[in-house]
């Protein structure tokens, strides 16, 4: 009742041009909100996603732009460098169990079979905490052997990192069981709102106290945010798990489950290597400030970014559908909307954040206004990689994804290998466009393996060809 008066209240509140539009899209949201069953579920979670998605957005800009006023671009630099790479190799840490999760405790949960749940979401958990304390353990040791190789500026906060390591791979884990229970706020908003949060408020406290305005402060405050965010998701999740999942025995298929999650690893490893890998290679090669720079224009072109994310989120579920009852011609309709989707509102939005790109970085420090150029260049891989929409969303909706993962390892290989020839000749204006190349070999691959998989020609200004041949 109270979400039909809002909804009510809300139609009257539209102008008159827009009523009639306006109100089909606020009954369907009603119906969304309102409805019982699996469907419903799964578009509630999916809505909250987004919406959990969107703040944490916002959230991580502004206090990207908080931590570079309190550092200034030299210890700011030093610090995103470090805790990119902590989060890439904690993510890897998990090998994939995080999303094997996923798949499998539904469908236990669909059989009645409490047991496997249990085991799995037990042996999940210890396998996290193990495998980010073996890396924590493999760090120390290279951190000791190496540390006359690394930059005496990178040593402590990387000490620091590794400490973390056991929390992030947990807290993934941890994120994994939430979202295949469909508790979408407890998924997402211990690392994506909670930990941001709690990073600004531990270092404005420390500073407070006297605290050096440094990287190692910021580490110090990463750290702690990171144990108090992932104990409390390990033991809200816990207890939750008891209220439905009641003590008993335990059913474990270590094999089974890791055969599974492997191959997830590969697919996810490689993406979220290929996201990361130029800011990992700029601090490599160039100083804490060009990584600095880098990472401020890389993270306002993130919000373009977001677009794609959407369009792959709302894309899925119809891209599985078309292909088990629709016709090819269906899927190359829907495949190819979805890619007109993706493509104007990224170019609109993209023309905006860089018509404001001086104003945005300036919001960093005025040393950053040096990376608007590099929007620019990061723009147009952009752009090419919206110009086939979620293709790889919908290859592995078609049961594709070792392609996928041969795909991403070339769109890598190409991105790392650009990466190390662009830098030492152009410095970070190298990095944009090694990274924005790699993303046009990433959307020619796409587009060439949807060609061939599926029969598809996937481009935002093609024109579907009329069949009727059902999707195989």
């Amino acid at each position: 009742m109270f979400v039909m008066a809002v909804i009510e209240t809300a139609e009257k509140l539209l102008p008159a041009g827009l009523r009639p539009a306006g109100s089909r899209m606020l009954r369907s949201l009603a119906t969304v909100l309102t409805a019982r069953g699996e469907k419903a579920t799964a578009q509630r979670m999916a809505l909250t996603v987004f919406a959990i998605r969107i703040a944490s957005a916002a959230l991580a800009f502004l206090s990207q732009i908080v931590l570079a006023r309190l550092m200034g671009e030299y210890e700011y630099g030093v610090f995103v460098f470090v805790w990119v790479l902590i989060v890439l190799f904690g993510d890897l840490s998990c090998l994939g169990f995080h999303t094997a999760i996923v798949r499998f405790l539904p469908q236990y949960k669909a059989a009645g079979a409490l047991e496997k749940i249990r085991g799995l979401t037990g042996t999940a958990r210890i396998f996290g905490l193990l495998s980010g304390t073996a890396v924590l353990v493999i760090g120390m040791i290279g951190l000791h052997v190496f540390s006359d190789r690394i930059e005496s500026y990178y040593v402590i906060p990387v000490f620091l990192g590794l400490i973390a390591m056991p929390m992030i791979t947990l807290g993934d884990i941890l994120e994994g069981t939430s979202r295949a229970n469909h508790w979408p706020v407890m998924a997402l908003s211990p690392a994506y709102i909670a930990r941001p949060v709690l990073i600004i408020l531990f270092m404005l406290t420390a500073i407070g106290f006297g605290a050096p305005h440094t990287a190692v402060t910021a580490m110090q405050a990463a750290l702690a945010a990171t144990y108090v965010t992932t104990v409390g998701q390990y033991v809200a999740t816990l207890l939750r798990m008891r209220r439905h999942y009641q003590e008993g025995p335990r059913e474990v298929d270590f094999l089974g489950w890791l055969g599974v999650a492997f191959p997830i690893f590969l697919i996810e490893g490689v993406s979220f290597l290929l996201t990361n890998s130029d800011v990992v290679v700029v601090g490599i090669f160039l100083g804490p400030q060009d990584v600095a720079v880098y990472f401020a224009a890389a993270k306002t072109m993130a919000l373009v970014h977001f677009i794609n994310f959407s369009v792959k989120a709302a894309s899925g579920p119809r891209f599985s559908s078309l292909i088990a009852e629709g016709t090819r011609q269906q899927l190359a309709v829907a495949a190819i909307d979805a890619a007109r989707w993706t493509f104007w509102p990224a170019l609109g939005i993209g023309l905006a954040v860089v018509a404001a790109g001086h104003l945005l970085l300036s919001l960093f420090g005025s040393a950053f206004t040096a990376g608007y150029t590099l929007m620019a260049i990061l723009l147009t891989g952009i752009l090419a990689k919206a110009l086939v929409g979620p293709a790889e969303t919908l290859l592995m909706m078609a049961g594709k994804q070792n392609m996928c993962v041969l795909l991403y390892a070339g769109a890598l290989a190409a991105n790392v290998s650009l990466n190390l020839l662009l830098i030492p000749r152009l410095g970070i204006e190298g990095a944009a466009i090694a990274t924005a190349t790699a993303m046009g070999v990433e959307a020619v691959l796409l587009h060439f393996a949807v060609r061939r998989a599926l029969g598809i020609v996937l481009f935002a200004f093609a024109t579907p060809a009329k069949t009727d041949m059902e999707v195989r």
